[in-house]
């Protein structure tokens, strides 16, 4: 007899299946020759955020507020390292750098204060498809690397390229 495998267990062999399939197109945009600019805040299509404060923003990256207020729950999809935004939300967001970063997921996670931590995305590419597909997701890309059909968050009422706007 087969156990029944959890949402949550098929949420996370759906994530493996897109992360190998992705990770053979990864670039990152330095090889691409990429400027810096704006980096946009991004969650899945059907969120129910449009706006959000600077402060709210950082809850919902360190995971003080871990479901949005619909109930449904946060999954933050965050570059990986040596990417120019995730660089940049370390610094406006977090307010660390990369080794307190990881020091402080390990240290939620010791202390099962979260039931993972961020999913590693190694593109843009690869956050744009899995924020739409995944319910309650968040991200973060270069603003001219946004889809189309991409839902972008106002931060402090503003959107990326409007002046003002708090992570350019």
């Amino acid at each position: 007899m087969r156990p029944r495998r959890g949402r949550l267990h098929l949420l996370r062999e759906v994530l493996a299946v897109l992360l190998a399939a992705l990770c053979v197109s990864a670039f990152t945009h330095a090889e691409r020759g990429i400027g810096a600019g704006a980096v946009a805040i991004v969650v899945h299509p059907q969120a129910s955020v449009r706006n959000m404060s600077m402060d709210q923003l950082r809850r919902v990256f360190l995971a003080e507020q871990q479901f949005w207020p619909d109930g449904t729950r946060i999954t933050l999809l965050v570059r990986a390292p040596q990417a120019y935004e995730r660089e940049m939300v370390l610094n406006r967001i977090y307010r660390m750098d990369e080794e307190q970063f990881r020091q402080y997921w390990v240290g939620k996670m010791f202390r099962a204060e979260v039931p993972s931590g961020p999913q590693v995305v190694y593109s843009s590419q690869m956050a744009r498809e899995l924020v739409a597909v995944i319910p309650g997701a968040i991200t973060f890309m270069p603003a001219s690397e946004v889809g189309a059909d991409s839902r972008v968050v106002r931060i402090e009422g503003r959107l990326p390229g409007e002046r003002g706007y708090p992570l350019e």
